[in-house]
């Protein structure tokens, strides 16, 4: 399970690249082709503003918040990789279930090496800086925001209203 959270998910991750804001712009030969409908545009960018919009509320350190926009190709890898890597743990259960482990589920333990590959412990001042200069969203944001997005997260702990990463379903980004 921590397999499939940790290398899975970056794998995920980067295969999600090719639909994201800047990979979504190519077609099946990989030219620069709007081959997209008027309509499932509109629908993939009203789902990818949801990332947009809760990102830029993330605060990482006093008064310095994520810019949602310009870390969106990666937030939406992080979405897709995690919901992709998710569903490949499951399938594999199908025919090999894994138990419980030192207490934790399969799915926990998936999220929980999740979170594992981004754990730093980083002045304020490298946060300030991949805020300000880097593409992808801090090591932080990368956990405590992309998770709230996912709906097994809530599921494998059981999150509820009024916990603190609770983020309301019809509120959370479902782009695939």
């Amino acid at each position: 399970a921590a397999n499939y959270g940790a290398i899975g998910a970056v794998i995920g991750h980067e295969m999600r690249h090719g639909f994201d804001d800047q990979g979504c712009q190519f077609d099946k030969d990989g030219n620069m082709n709007n081959w997209w409908t008027e309509e499932d545009k509109k629908n993939y960018d009203a789902r990818t503003k949801v990332l947009v919009d809760w990102f830029n509320k993330q605060e990482v350190i006093p008064g310095l918040y994520v810019n949602g926009e310009k870390t969106l190709g990666e937030n939406i890898g992080d979405n897709g990789g995690l919901n992709i890597a998710f569903r490949a743990l499951e399938n594999s259960m199908k025919t090999k279930p894994l138990s419980d482990m030192d207490g934790f589920t399969p799915a926990q333990r998936f999220f929980l090496a999740w979170g594992r590959v981004w754990a730093s412990n980083v002045a304020p001042q490298f946060v300030a800086y991949i805020v300000n200069s880097d593409v992808h969203s801090p090591s932080i944001s990368r956990v405590n925001a992309a998770l709230p997005m996912i709906d097994n997260w809530y599921k494998a702990f059981d999150i509820k209203e009024g916990d603190k990463l609770f983020v309301p379903q019809q509120s959370r980004a479902h782009i695939w």
